[in-house]
């Protein structure tokens, strides 16, 4: 296993757990902008959990046309 690889397992795994964990947000205060917490900490880890996706993805993409010499796109 590569390092470049395990970064991206954890990337992969973040949400997952930041998600999982209910207890962790499982509450309504700080509201934002009339929204309980419980809704606006979910609705943050759309863009997060994509970010992070997107970057296990570069990560192992890179890895892969690294190890096949650069080829072509």
């Amino acid at each position: 296993m590569t390092p470049s690889r395990v970064v991206a397992g954890v990337c992969l795994i973040i949400p997952f757990v930041a998600l999982m964990w209910v207890g962790s947000y499982s509450r309504t205060s700080p509201a934002l902008i009339g929204i309980p917490f419980f809704y606006w900490y979910q609705l943050a880890w759309v863009p997060v959990a994509s970010l992070l996706t997107y970057t296990a993805y570069v990560l192992v993409r890179r890895e892969e046309r690294a190890r096949k010499g650069g080829g072509a796109r």
